[in-house]
């Protein structure tokens, strides 16, 4: 049963993540559409807001295998 649910956990995570990468990465392609002059700076605060996205199911991981 702790198997399921660190599997349930670990997925879900991973969901989120997902939705939260594909949300800030179209933010900021729409950014650059409308101002292509900022192009670098958007590119490098996406890459850190993905960074921290990312480390949520890395998180999750962690905590569903301590549990188990």
């Amino acid at each position: 049963m702790n198997t399921l649910a660190a599997a349930i956990a670990i997925g879900l995570a991973a969901l989120g993540a997902g939705l939260g990468v594909g949300m800030i990465a179209s933010k900021t392609v729409e950014g650059i559409a409308r101002q292509p002059e900022l192009r670098g700076s958007l590119t490098v605060t996406m890459l850190m807001g993905i960074a921290l996205v990312e480390a949520i199911p890395i998180f999750a991981v962690v905590i569903a295998f301590t549990v188990m």
